[in-house]
């Protein structure tokens, strides 16, 4: 009987639809656990294909070449350890989430996701059949069940495998990130264990995909509910899991377990992450993005040379009558601290021109807030321009604060292919900006110290589109905003209960129609980095056109 077994746990970043190069990875990280004498190597779910796929799983073209590359690694992979990666399996008429299981040169098993997630980000139920729970797969000896990822949140898979004789729970995931998530995972893994009395082994994935950022934080449960491994937060990680079997079951040997990073620090490594692999995964080797001297741009300057280097970052500054030189110097001071190329534009002339070229049909009428737009909309015109030119994505600054409330100029400053600050309140800004200030890790590629002046956190902001103007012009302080953009958003309450929290019912009706009159706007606007269960976009699908509003 075997008394030890190895399982080398693949904690790797794939690349949705790259098919041969997720492949390549499976093949580089087996012979490492082959050199290691794992006798299985778990990779995450859906690995081949990378995730989430949405519908492109849904062409059948792209479905048998993911199933055609698996049952070719089983072959490439038969000298060794055996190998379970996640791909779809088509058969009939039914598409399945599935885990494949590799030993001996061939296919030996494929293992059905049953519980498919409709909510949040997930839409699996229109494009996935439910597989049948099935029993434990036997490798080498040991009886291991996979619940897939959303299987292993509820107990009814994980109570059939252990009734049907499984000794260890292999659990392969595809979770996103955002805030607590671990605490949410680790706490559902625990239920499982405490019920079934088995060990459990938690594989997440890592990685950016559009605005979502798999954080990985692999982690294996003893029975009882002990913490034996915990995986690194963000990073690719090949962790081999020694496991020895006693007299009332298996147990892993624990190894040392560093601890997670903070909230802080996760939300920026997520942001980080988010950029790099969609800048990567899509081609792009270098970024730019408008500098104002405001705390929002200084922010996503820095995550961008964390992302991808000072010197794959070129900041612009596009003045005009309104910027003060307070602006300029603050701008300067934030691209020379992080070793960022500055360029200056003026869009003064451009300014001219426009207002001479619609002169004839604006005869008559007040300056209000379509010059404002028009200053907003050169810039955007001119950092197209330079993108377009020099083959630089475009970043748009705009905080979540903004984005709810429209509070931004479409066309204009939210112009561009990617927000790493999108699911950021205004007031989060400020303390990261500290934050970024005090805090230097291995993974950012950007310099240590302060690279934010503190004159760039503390000053009134504006987006500086007239003479004197204050965004408190326009909204309430960030502080009041965002708590009731919080409660409105976050935690859908009603304006009764957001009134009943101290904030005045008219401020919240006009938060709240802004909210809803700025749909539009967002429906438009650049992907950026999930930081929260509640971000604009799939977690959050509002009409665009639409009437109600709360009454109470």
């Amino acid at each position: 009987m075997t008394d030890t077994f190895r399982i080398t746990l693949a904690q790797l970043n794939p690349v949705v639809g790259d098919l041969q190069g997720n492949a390549a990875k499976v093949r580089a990280a087996w012979k490492e656990a082959r050199a290691a004498g794992a006798g299985l190597i778990a990779f995450s779910e859906m690995f081949i294909t990378g995730y989430q796929i949405q519908d492109l799983v849904m062409k059948p073209a792209f479905g048998r070449a993911a199933m055609e590359t698996v049952e070719s690694l089983a072959r490439d992979c038969a000298d060794g350890p055996a190998l379970a990666v996640g791909a779809p399996y088509a058969f009939g008429d039914a598409l399945y989430n599935a885990y494949w299981i590799c030993e001996g040169g061939r296919v030996t098993a494929r293992v059905l996701k049953h519980s498919l997630p409709n909510a949040a980000v997930f839409d699996e139920k229109r494009i996935y059949d439910a597989g049948a729970i099935t029993g434990p797969v036997r490798v080498g000896g040991v009886r291991i069940g996979s619940p897939i990822c959303e299987d292993a949140w509820h107990e009814d898979v994980a109570e059939a495998l252990a009734e049907s004789g499984a000794e260890i729970l292999l659990v392969p995931n595809g979770s996103p990130y955002h805030r607590q998530k671990h605490d949410l995972r680790l706490g559902h893994m625990v239920a499982r264990v405490v019920e079934t009395g088995l060990p459990l082994l938690y594989l997440n994935m890592v990685g950016g995909q559009d605005d979502q950022v798999f954080d990985g934080a692999s982690f294996v449960l003893n029975p009882g509910g002990a913490l034996a491994h915990q995986m690194a937060f963000c990073d690719e990680e090949l962790r081999h899991v020694d496991l020895e079997r006693r007299g009332d079951g298996w147990v892993a040997l624990q190894k040392p377990r560093p601890p997670l990073p903070d909230e802080w620090e996760q939300d920026y490594r997520v942001m980080v992450q988010s950029l790099r692999d969609y800048c990567g995964k899509s081609g792009f080797g270098k970024v730019l993005l408008g500098l104002s001297g405001g705390v929002d741009s200084a922010i996503v300057a820095a995550i961008a040379a964390d992302a991808l280097g000072p010197r794959n970052v070129r900041c612009v500054m596009l003045p005009s009558e309104y910027t003060s030189q307070t602006s300029l110097d603050d701008a300067a001071s934030v691209a020379r601290a992080l070793g960022c190329r500055l360029d200056t534009v003026s869009i003064e002339g451009p300014r001219r021109a426009m207002k001479e070229a619609l002169g004839p049909l604006f005869d008559g009428l007040a300056e209000d807030v379509t010059e404002e737009n028009i200053q907003s909309r050169l810039r955007g015109v001119t950092l197209m321009a330079l993108s377009n030119k020099f083959g630089e994505m475009l970043l748009t600054t705009g905080n979540k604060s903004e984005v709810a409330v429209g509070y931004a100029t479409i066309y204009g400053d939210m112009a561009g292919g990617f927000n790493p600050i999108k699911d950021m309140y205004k007031s989060r800004v400020f303390q990261t900006c500290r934050w970024r200030n005090a805090n230097h890790r291995p993974w950012m590629m950007g310099p240590a110290g302060e690279i934010i002046p503190p004159a760039v956190i503390d000053k009134p902001p504006t987006a500086e589109l007239r003479e004197g103007q204050l965004d408190e012009d326009s909204l309430p302080p960030y502080a009041v905003l965002d708590d009731i953009l919080e409660r409105l958003i976050d935690l859908e309450e009603s304006v009764a209960e957001v009134v009943d929290a101290g904030h005045p019912r008219d401020m919240v009706k006009k938060v709240e129609a802004l909210i809803y009159g700025s749909e539009y706007k967002r429906f438009q606007a650049a992907p950026g980095a999930r930081l929260s269960p509640r971000a604009f976009w799939l977690d959050r699908r509002y009409p665009i056109v639409n009437r109600w509003r709360d009454p109470s």
